[in-house]
């Protein structure tokens, strides 16, 4: 998955531009790099003349428009698949890592509900194995500071001040975890996104993990944005 930048939406939505980002994508899907400065200076597969930087120049004097290559990310999977989701043209992208031993039209199913989850809810991590102590340590002192500065809570047992805590730490585990998110279409409105894969799993008799995702959304963290894409997802999913 790759995001490319240009300056205007005249111009992410011109067929040149957006046949530029798939030739991008395709050099991203077999490159060697490590990081954008070794993917800029490596040979662009369409002109080995030239760098992916050099054709990037190139493109730019076509176009008449500033742009840029911002990131990329390779995602396989040897036992399994990796499922893709692209929301509103390319606004946002999101590829899930499904290990399984059964790939079906249901596991596919399931494994799309899962990437539309991860673009409607921006969870940070797969699951809450992958979040760092330091992260929540962190948080339990700026609970604990929150707790503090509140007479009537202070006065409280310090066990129960602790499962306070927990229990807040829990809550924002479940919204930062995609599999401890609960499931947008869960019918009982608690389902976990894990809860779901497993009974998938169990529905068609497979072994499935979901390993990891990866979430792009179209110049994150570059300008505040008017538009909010992840609500017309959660609207698409029927949230």
């Amino acid at each position: 998955m790759v995001e490319v930048n240009a300056e205007t939406d005249f111009v992410a939505k011109n067929a040149k531009f957006q046949g530029y980002v798939a030739d991008v994508a395709a050099q991203a899907l077999t490159t060697s790099a490590k990081n954008m400065d070794e993917f800029y200076a490596e040979k662009w597969a369409l002109d080995e003349s030239l760098t992916v930087k050099e054709a990037l120049a190139s493109q730019i004097s076509i176009i008449g428009e500033n742009m840029n290559i911002r990131r990329f990310e390779q995602v396989s999977e040897e036992n399994g698949f990796v499922a893709s989701y692209i929301h509103a043209g390319g606004k946002i992208g999101v590829l899930v890592d499904v290990e399984t031993d059964v790939v079906n039209d249901a596991v596919k199913e399931m494994a799309k509900n899962v990437a539309m989850q991860a673009a409607a809810l921006k969870p940070v991590y797969t699951s809450r194995d992958e979040v760092d102590a330091d992260f929540i340590e962190h948080e339990k002192a700026i609970l604990m500071a929150q707790i503090q500065n509140d007479p009537k809570e202070a006065s409280k047992p310090e066990k129960v001040i602790q499962g306070m805590i927990q229990g807040r730490i829990n809550k924002e585990l479940k919204e930062i975890c995609l599999l401890d998110q609960t499931y947008v279409k869960a019918e009982d409105g608690k389902q976990s996104v894990s809860q779901y894969v497993a009974e998938v799993a169990k529905a068609n008799g497979a072994k499935i993990a979901i390993k990891k995702f990866v979430r792009f959304e179209t110049g994150e963290g570059l300008e505040k944005k008017e538009e909010n894409f992840a609500e017309e997802v959660a609207k698409q999913m029927g949230m």
